[in-house]
């Protein structure tokens, strides 16, 4: 081979690593892309008024508020702006804390600090000495790094800047993501990979990923991560591990995010050679006061514990006879020197408990109202069986008016598709926020219980459970990021739009043309509702196959405890298909306010996207669109295969706006979504067809496999078990 030659194929790989490497980084860089403002217009804009930055702070937050002002001005515009010490001249973006401010600055800005809180920012245009400028401003550095991140999505989604007037707070305290990731780095119901945490290099590699993931979650507003699973595992407790912890707190702190833990109820007998863990033995009290006290030597600003007790095999206070009281207060008690929290999960059914799984937490927690102590804080699942497509909104949120309730949203797709389906999930969340619990009268929204303005309480908070892992963009899909993001908004402001939120992490990272919003944007909010229609229609539920979740199983019957097995859930046969529970059923609806149980305990009232949720109705009922159950839910099935096809349709027209791998990654993505999109429509229709005993409609497509070949399929390939 020649020399010219040689030369020639090292250059064409050079070539290709670079433009892969290019490429790649526009997955690995969420929605922080910081592309080239196209407008030339808008981009002289931010250029008359950006001339120069005044850096007011001194702290390693003020720092990095600086770097990513500088990063995101000159990748959007092409420019380094000054950076100065002094106010000098005029279009500056004076930046810095409260205590930092000048005189002067306090006094034009006094009454808008009067309207914050901590965490709460002030982005402004104010005319100082006849000179125009803009500050941003809070309380302290981490409330101006927010405030940073959010004039930078302005610049992002192309917003003026010449008139600015924002004042914003987030409405709950604790925004805060949970990681079931465990020590050997798998993560239970995690589809991107393994876990960020490499314990094996920790304390002393300082992964890049640390840092970046830190920077994304500032920039939505999250202030703490549950680093470990909630079927969680002593060890982490263990001096071995804390010095890790400690080495991830202390690359998140100046990004304002704390550091939670997971604590195993029987951690005293496991870690701590006692022989119990009675949380009324005053050793066991004891040891975990010791416990605290060693963590917060370490991370003196540690979040506190994120507690699963009694539910799923999980230890808990009532294998020795006490209540959820008994042990949420006994940590409590251990962490309240030291300002921590106690997030203790409500998510509990037990095979003992012949009652309907709907109504098990309501009966276990809403008796213990009003007896938590204050730095107890209860956090409740979206709805209540288990992060389904759709649920009705938890009877707990507004029943438990004198005990703050945290919601816990799943982020992670566990029951809707993996990270193989598009679904865009802060239309979940906003559903569930706006739902009205009437228990203040009507509009007593869920959002106002979980943000306190319905009954005020010291601690409020919303978490989610992660989608992140080690893959290369994070989330496993591209369009995945889009519900980190969601969730972060929301947390912040449980109010905010997500057709709002849709447009601005578009802008934010692929593009400000409208011909590529428009359509992807209406992609993404009919996505959510496919799902629906395509896995769990009219109000069905948990018909997902075992253990792993992945695809149809509604005709598991045979698993050990009856709440595991889908036919518990659907109820079908010859008479008709739906959970009862009704007055005439389980009596379920009674946990509502009268105004809701009302409506949900008759089928003529219910939602019909509640339906199957609180009735069991016949083959033959008729749906308001005047079509019978079993032909309304058959054609429901199609439609959700048929909105799978048009999402094809429309990323299949935007390849002229986006690069070339995420294109392509999302339109093979969307191929495998369609293949199962059709696979629960006819596996679902062929086994309920059994009882029916129904032609399906016209317009729905006839299945080509037998019923037998989707009872036979197995996956030993499904992730996240």
């Amino acid at each position: 081979m020649t020399s010219l030659k040689k030369t020639f194929l090292r250059l064409v790989a050079l070539f290709f690593m670079i433009s892969w490497t290019a490429s790649a980084q526009k997955d690995y860089k969420l929605w922080l892309q910081y592309d080239t403002i196209q407008n030339a217009s808008i981009a002289l804009e931010y250029k008359n008024n950006l001339q120069g930055i005044v850096s007011l702070g001194r702290s390693q937050t003020s720092t990095i508020s600086i770097t990513e002002l500088e990063k995101g001005i000159s990748g959007m515009l092409g420019y380094k702006p000054e950076i100065r010490s002094a106010i000098s001249g005029a279009n500056n973006l004076i930046v810095g804390s409260q205590t930092a401010l000048d005189a002067d600055l306090k006094k034009v800005l006094a009454s808008d600090f009067d309207k914050i809180n901590n965490e709460g920012f002030i982005i402004k245009s104010i005319s100082l000495k006849n000179k125009k400028q803009i500050v941003i401003t809070g309380k302290n550095d981490v409330a101006v790094l927010y405030g940073v991140y959010s004039f930078l999505r302005l610049i992002q989604t192309n917003k003026s800047v010449t008139s600015l007037k924002i004042v914003d707070s987030p409405k709950t305290n604790i925004r805060i993501l949970n990681h079931w990731d465990n020590l050997d780095r798998t993560v239970e119901r995690g589809y991107a990979g393994f876990s960020l945490w490499n314990w094996q290099k920790l304390p002393d590699f300082i992964d890049q990923r640390y840092i970046d993931y830190a920077r994304a979650n500032a920039s939505i507003g999250i202030n703490g991560t549950v680093l470990t699973n909630v079927n969680a595992n002593a060890l982490i407790l263990t001096p071995q591990y804390l010095e890790k912890v400690e080495a991830l707190a202390n690359v998140f702190r100046p990004y304002g995010i704390k550091v939670y833990l997971t604590a195993r109820f029987s951690a005293p007998i496991e870690i701590g050679g006692l022989k119990t863990a009675d949380p009324k033995d005053v050793a066991v009290a004891n040891w975990w006061k010791d416990k605290a006290k060693e963590i917060y030597k370490r991370i003196p600003d540690f979040g506190g514990f994120l507690v699963k007790a009694n539910s799923e095999g999980q230890p808990g206070p009532q294998n020795y006879g006490r209540d959820h009281v008994d042990g949420a207060n006994m940590l409590a008690d251990a962490v309240a020197p030291f300002g921590g929290v106690i997030m203790w999960r409500a998510f509990v059914y037990s095979e003992h408990d012949a009652n309907d799984r709907a109504k098990q937490a309501y009966a276990e927690f809403q008796p213990y109202d009003g007896k938590f102590k204050d730095n107890v804080i209860v956090q409740v699942k979206n709805g209540a069986i288990d992060f389904q497509p759709r649920e009705p909104f938890h009877p707990l949120f507004g029943t438990m008016k004198k005990t703050p309730i945290m919601m816990e949203f799943q982020i992670t797709q566990e029951y809707l598709g993996f990270s193989t389906h598009l679904v865009y999930l802060p239309k979940l969340f906003q559903e569930v926020l706006a739902s009205d619990t009437y228990q203040k009268g009507k509009g007593s929204t869920v959002a106002k219980v979980i943000d306190g303005s319905l009954s005020p309480h010291k601690l409020t908070g919303i978490a989610g459970v992660s989608n992140i892992g080690n893959d290369l963009n994070w989330t496993g899909h591209p369009f995945a990021q889009a519900n980190w993001y969601g969730f972060g908004r929301l947390a912040w402001d449980p109010y905010l739009d997500s057709e709002v939120i849709a447009d601005e992490w578009l802008q934010a990272t692929f593009s400000n043309d409208e011909n590529f919003i428009k359509p992807v944007k209406q992609m993404m909010l009919q996505s959510r509702e496919a799902v629906v229609n395509y896995m769990t229609p009219l109000g069905l539920h948990h018909i997902m196959d075992t253990g792993h979740h992945y695809g149809p199983g509604p005709w598991v019957s045979n698993l050990s405890r009856p709440e595991w097995n889908p036919t518990y859930y659907h109820k079908a046969d010859k008479n008709g298909i739906g959970f009862d529970r009704s007055k005439t059923g389980t009596n379920a609806t009674a946990q509502y306010a009268p105004e809701v149980e009302k409506v949900f305990d008759n089928p003529q009232t219910c939602p019909e996207q509640d339906l199957l949720w609180f009735h069991h109705v016949s083959w033959d009922y008729k749906l308001k669109n005047g079509q019978t159950l079993w032909n309304g839910m058959a054609l429901k099935y199609q439609e959700g295969v048929s909105q799978v096809q048009e999402m094809q349709n429309i990323w299949n027209k935007t390849e002229r706006y986006v690069d070339g791998e995420r294109f392509k990654e999302v339109q093979m993505l969307l191929e495998i979504q369609y293949k199962e999109a059709k696979w629960w429509r006819d596996a679902c229709l062929l086994y309920f067809q059994q009882y029916s005993g129904k032609e399906l409609p016209v317009g729905v497509e006839k299945p080509t496999q037998t019923l037998e070949y989707f009872k036979s399929l197995k996956f030993p390939f499904a992730p996240g078990n």
